[in-house]
């Protein structure tokens, strides 16, 4: 109990009902708690550990790069090989296009930059960003998020900002000659995982491309191999402005990424000079672990399995007569049922039979799934029974 303790009454708090797991390590889809337990963790840490967790090749880089050098200089400013292999490693995973990377701390500091890259870039001041979008809790990103009921007590928040629908080809025309960026995140992922129409996104890539506003995807969640693509703009054959990166890119360490054209990410050195700074943004051991894990990713990892695997876990949850609706995209998952109160139960009745699995802050009638993309088909069995089983003494 004194952990626990410490952990309620000592450490700042997100939420009044924290799941409270005691770590003590973890293997490749499993977490151990202190007393043993096995925990298959079926949702990567909310998209983080992409590969797993401890995978060697990321272990092997973050342990090489401990023992050359920690942190040298501010970003930007000194050659540095972490640096240069994330660039080519990520680069070899990119469109020929989107040429140039930025790394950040986060993926929340990533869309703070994009929006900040839009105006410069554009010397124009309007953003539009859609109904059910989730870019971070930072000021700027909280501002182009739509849960009203999250930003209220934040208020004001950044001005000049537009919400327009998904899938909503008419409300194409709120982009004009005045937008700076367009943010979307590409599969929209706190919204309940809402994949976009392939007609939508082809007349969203040619409506900024028209106004000279900067389209920029979000793949912070559903980038690097989620979705069963490198990246899932790819499902639409289209190519963003600007892309951010967060969450997997670091190899389960923080970090986050710009990427674009050189073209556009010279604006942060000339519009104004030092027009984005980060101190520990390209931090070299984060950049060791995040080039291993662009390379596992190409290397390592059969996409076509990623996109079968999920399929498979689809049908078996949404089979269960109390799912309403679900969807998904490569590996991950939104599963709708009849309440909140349902969706709290099946968690933590999952949470029981050592399955992981969480809510989503702005869509509390579904539960959410994204796992590793490294597990196995007899694994996805396993969690597809123990889950529809959590479902059933949920309604009893």
């Amino acid at each position: 109990m004194e952990n626990k303790n410490i952990f309620l009454n000592h450490l700042g708090q997100t939420t009044k009902h924290p799941l409270l797991i005691e770590i003590d390590y973890a293997e490749g889809i499993y977490i151990i708690d202190k007393k043993g337990k096995r925990y298959m963790d079926m949702i990567s840490g909310l998209c983080v550990n992409n590969l797993g967790h401890n995978y060697p090749s990321v272990q092997s880089a973050i342990k090489a790069q401990i023992d050359r050098h920690s942190h040298v200089m501010v970003y930007g400013e000194f050659v540095q090989d972490a640096q240069l292999d994330l660039a080519r490693e990520l680069g070899a995973l990119l469109p020929k296009n989107l040429n140039c990377i930025y790394p950040v701390n986060s993926g929340t500091e990533a869309n703070e930059a994009a929006i900040k890259l839009c105006k410069s870039y554009t010397e124009r001041t309007e953003i539009i960003a859609f109904k059910g979008a989730y870019h971070g809790s930072s000021n700027g990103s909280l501002s182009i998020s739509s849960n009203d009921e999250r930003k209220e007590r934040f208020q004001p928040l950044l001005p000049k900002i537009k919400f327009i629908e998904i899938n909503q080809v008419d409300q194409l025309s709120w982009i004009t000659e005045k937008t700076a960026g367009v943010f979307l995140e590409t599969v929209q992922g706190d919204a309940g995982v809402i994949v976009p129409s392939h007609e939508f996104m082809l007349k969203l890539r040619h409506k900024c491309k028209a106004t000279g506003a900067l389209l920029v995807l979000d793949e912070i969640q559903c980038g690097l191999g989620r979705t069963g693509k490198y990246f899932a703009f790819q499902h639409f054959e289209i190519e963003p402005d600007i892309l951010t990166l967060g969450k997997s890119l670091g190899g389960s360490l923080p970090m986050g990424a710009l990427v674009s054209n050189k073209n556009i990410l010279d604006a942060f050195s000339t519009k104004p000079a030092l027009g984005h700074i980060t101190t520990f943004g390209g931090h070299p051991v984060n950049c060791a672990a995040a080039a291993a894990f662009c390379k596992a990713l190409k290397t390592d990892i059969d996409l076509k399995e990623v996109d079968r695997l999920g399929q498979l876990l689809a049908e078996k949850i949404s089979s269960h007569p109390e799912i309403i609706d679900s969807r998904h995209l490569g590996m991950m998952f939104a599963f709708d049922m009849k309440s909140p109160e349902i969706v709290a139960k099946v968690v933590h009745r999952c949470l029981e039979k050592g399955i992981i699995s969480f809510w989503f802050l702005s869509h509390p009638n579904s539960f959410r799934l994204s796992p590793p993309l490294i597990i196995s088909e007899k694994e996805i069995q396993i969690a597809g029974e123990l889950i529809y089983q959590a479902i059933d003494e949920s309604i009893l």
